[in-house]
């Protein structure tokens, strides 16, 4: 994805922020029901590094949905609630077939945060308007997210290449 523009209004930078949390909580929720939904005899399979690696990225979406909310919250924003994108989610995608397609999830879903980020960071540093919230403190946040995206995603690489 490519925002291609500038963010010139705390319109635009609020929406942003509001897709970057459902982003999360997209994250979040399918990775807390990865386990959960695979088939009984791929579950057996699935060893303690599978189960570290889902929690720990449903633990880290969730801090990001957090900070994120808070900035939302400074621009007197709402986002939309966990329990609605859980439920869509639940009702949207089908379980992964096995373990690797359960890391083949996790780490599409690394790099689309990961990449994200980084367009908005882009589109935010093309700007020059001051914004109803510190936007070195908005920037801040936004590269400290990207980067824990990007360790996510080399993490579930580097499982996925022992396991090959």
């Amino acid at each position: 994805m490519s925002l291609g523009q500038r963010v010139s209004t705390d319109q635009q930078l609020t929406r942003l922020l509001q897709i970057a949390v459902v982003l999360e909580e997209v994250v979040e929720s399918r990775a807390a029901h990865h386990l959960d939904s695979l088939p009984e005899s791929e579950r057996a399979e699935v060893d303690e590094e599978v189960e570290e690696l889902l929690a720990e990225a449903g633990v880290e979406s969730a801090d990001h949905r957090e900070r994120l909310e808070a900035l939302i919250e400074e621009l007197d924003a709402e986002t939309v609630p966990y329990d609605e994108i859980n439920d869509l989610v639940a009702a949207r995608y089908g379980p992964p077939a096995d373990t690797d397609g359960v890391l083949y999830d996790q780490l599409c879903s690394e790099e689309t945060a990961y990449k994200f980020y980084d367009d908005l960071i882009e589109a935010i540093e093309a700007s020059e308007v001051s914004f109803g919230v510190d936007r070195e403190r908005v920037l801040r946040t936004l590269r400290e997210i990207r980067e824990e995206e990007r360790e996510g995603a080399e993490e579930v690489t580097e499982l996925m290449d022992r396991r090959a």
